[in-house]
């Protein structure tokens, strides 16, 4: 007996010993778990946004040796009524208002500062169509209508075989994927685990084998569909997204502070909402998408890719919000009016007919509530119209 009870004493030994050699083994990957389990904390949301490196796996976006752009100020102007109201009750982190390429609004909130990185969200999906835009007019990709396979052949046999490079740009792919962030089963929380836990982003696309309609039948919004395009503009071209991003967007624009990526365990970027950047860095590209693609006498991305790309032509449902490539066009919208959005209340607004860009940082745990995202371009147009 005494004999048995050494045994499974040393038993007991090694097994503790092999659990903390494992805990130490995974360390890193049970803290992003933990990360993601606990990023939209209402104690630790806004933080978070601005730490994002501090939790994932990340690459940096080179801004290049060039000099800092210049970002004017104007005379100042004054928010519309409601604003002050408006900008407690959605938890913003940053808002500023660019009028014919000055600066006339800038304020910071909830301990955030100019130099915070914050992170895009699904503003990342209009970056990435700025960058597709510039690599199809180098004649990497031949066609909209070719099949994502053709640039992504480790789809073949799933889901998105016979989808078309077209189809998931518009959000059209017609592929089963659960976007809801508030249900922790969802495939766009199993994606966030995955992510966390050092997985393969393309794998978890090719595996994904249902679809509810076929391709280009109609709009839904699945955030897969955007890795799809990073995974089209990386088989045609032979690069990163984080190195073409950098040459064919970052560099000519100057920015400020090095942008970065969140990825996954192979270095593959989060293109589908993991860059951040700061503020002033997110006005500066949507300053070049207001002029056309033009910033500072360059042509950055074609001018008649950004009108085709901000226009209205996925197949949404008549009277709702528009899509076009991976932007947003806002029910009533004037032709120049459009966006970028992510979740928990990030905006790139643009209204090319003032000539104002507005940027929205957030932490807004209740961005979902019925008619919230209504309310906010609501308050973007008032914002706009004040500057005029």
């Amino acid at each position: 007996m005494r004999t048995f009870g050494k045994w499974l004493g040393r038993v007991l030994l090694a097994l503790v010993l092999a659990a903390a050699a494992i805990g130490l083994w995974k360390k890193d990957e049970i803290t992003r778990l933990l990360a993601v389990n606990s990023l939209f904390s209402e104690d630790r949301i806004v933080s978070n946004f601005s730490t994002m490196d501090r939790a994932f796996l990340t690459t940096p976006v080179s801004r290049g040796d060039g000099p800092t752009s210049e970002l004017p100020y104007g005379p100042a102007r004054d928010l519309p009524e409601g604003a002050a109201d408006w900008i407690e009750d959605r938890a913003l982190t940053s808002l500023l208002v660019m009028k014919d390429g000055r600066i006339v609004h800038e304020e910071y909130f909830l301990g955030t500062s100019p130099d915070d990185r914050r992170i895009s969200w699904s503003i990342a999906k209009s970056y990435l169509s700025a960058l597709f835009g510039v690599v199809m007019a180098e004649g990497a990709i031949a066609s909209l209508d070719d099949p994502v396979t053709k640039y992504a052949p480790s789809l073949a046999g799933g889901a998105y075989d016979g989808a078309t490079i077209r189809n998931v740009l518009q959000m059209a792919s017609g592929v089963t994927f659960d976007e809801d962030y508030l249900d922790y089963n969802s495939d766009i929380n199993r994606m966030g685990r995955v992510l966390a836990l050092g997985g393969l982003m393309d794998d978890f696309a090719a595996a994904l084998s249902e679809t509810e309609a076929a391709p280009g039948a109609r709009w839904q919004y699945v955030s897969i569909d955007t890795h799809v395009v990073g995974m089209v503009i990386r088989g045609a071209t032979g690069r990163s997204i984080p190195d073409l991003m950098s040459e064919k967007i970052m560099a000519p624009l100057g920015l400020e502070r090095e942008p970065y990526y969140v990825t996954d365990g192979a270095g593959v970027a989060f293109v589908l909402g993991g860059l951040n950047l700061t503020t002033r860095d997110y006005a500066r590209f949507g300053q070049m998408i207001l002029q056309d693609g033009m910033w500072q006498g360059r042509q950055v991305v074609p001018a008649d890719w950004i009108r085709d790309s901000t226009r209205a032509s996925a197949p949404t449902r008549p009277g709702a919000i528009g899509y076009g490539y991976q932007w947003w066009i806002p029910i009533g919208a004037p032709e120049g009016e459009f966006l970028g959005r992510g979740i928990y209340g990030q905006y790139l607004y643009i209204d090319r007919n003032r000539g104002v860009v507005i940027v929205v940082t957030a932490a807004d745990r209740r961005f979902r509530d019925p008619g919230m995202n209504e309310v906010n371009v609501d308050m973007m147009r008032a914002i706009a119209a004040a500057m005029e």
